[in-house]
């Protein structure tokens, strides 16, 4: 019988940057400030992380020292996905490695692989591999979309944990619990949706408000996990307009750039992603404002 690789509220941490490399030293701040917040998980090198312009080393590098300085307090989950079935071997078996827990894989993106397709690179990613795997489905981002049918076959996979599901489909997730029960935990990908994917059954979020917010999106998870849907239900509502600010340009612009103008000096997002618009910035500085958070002149 499966287990899931957490419960509760999992951070897609930043990867903070000097102009040259990874900050180890921020980023060893930004793991304490979580761990401090009751954050359940650590999702290190993801979408987020801007893992996607990180070299190989950078990416290796990163997911040792969060293994290393988390030292077992709570899961250490690496994105290893890929375009390429082998480069995403390749990465989710260094990952496992270096110590990582457990693995988040993107669908493969810009191929736009059929399901068959889908199915066959996650068997042989999970194959590859010793420690859980979790699904990721962001069909926005990759152009392609998970079907219940397709994690219905994948679910029978011993090294297959779960999904992180972004779709925004709750159509397709009910099917795909229908279809799969315990057999494939499912997590949501998106914030403002955590409340009512945990109410159809999945066991946590994907967070990348907890970067900022972690000990409310603890505690709201916390609430769907005791079943007191009442008060989860009003704490997503109370969160509402933060989970859109943090979304108001592609992520993790917004993210990033709030941290910043929080003092936790994550630095610069790397090309092709750039600073946010004098908009943007604006509606950031109010919302962290809003919720009392101290911005910096």
């Amino acid at each position: 019988m499966k287990e899931p690789l957490f419960t509760g509220s999992g951070v897609a941490i930043v990867t903070p940057f000097t102009k040259e490399t990874v900050d180890i030293a921020a980023l060893r701040r930004l793991i304490d400030f979580q761990l401090e917040n009751h954050t359940d998980a650590i999702i290190v090198c993801g979408t987020t992380g801007e893992a996607s312009t990180m070299s190989y080393r950078e990416r290796m590098r990163t997911v040792e020292f969060c293994v290393e300085y988390v030292d077992g307090r709570v899961p250490v989950i690496a994105g290893s996905g890929s375009n390429s079935t082998e480069n995403a071997v390749a990465l989710s078996r260094d990952a496992e490695r270096a110590g990582a827990d457990g693995l988040l894989v993107v669908t493969p993106y810009y191929n736009k692989a059929t399901q068959k397709g889908l199915v066959r690179h996650y068997q042989v990613i999970a194959d590859a591999v010793h420690v859980p795997v979790i699904l990721y489905d962001v069909p926005s981002r990759t152009g392609v979309a998970m079907a219940p049918e397709t994690y219905a076959i994948l679910a029978e996979h011993p090294n297959i944990n779960g999904v992180k599901e972004a779709s925004g489909n709750f159509s397709n997730i009910q099917k795909t619990r229908s279809l799969c029960a315990d057999d494939l935990f499912i997590w949501s990908g998106n914030d403002d949706e955590a409340a009512a994917i945990c109410m159809l059954g999945g066991k946590g979020v994907i967070s990348v408000v907890a970067n900022i917010l972690p000990r409310e999106m603890h505690d709201l998870i916390q609430l769907c996990l005791s079943n007191d849907f009442a008060a989860a239900g009003q704490l997503q509502l109370e969160l509402k307009d933060f989970c859109d600010a943090m979304f108001c340009e592609v992520n993790p612009i917004p993210v990033k750039t709030a941290l910043n103008l929080l003092g936790f000096d994550v630095g610069p997002l790397r090309l092709p992603l750039c600073e946010p618009t004098e908009a943007s910035l604006a509606r950031l500085r109010k919302v962290l404002s809003d919720y009392h958070l101290p911005v910096l002149s």
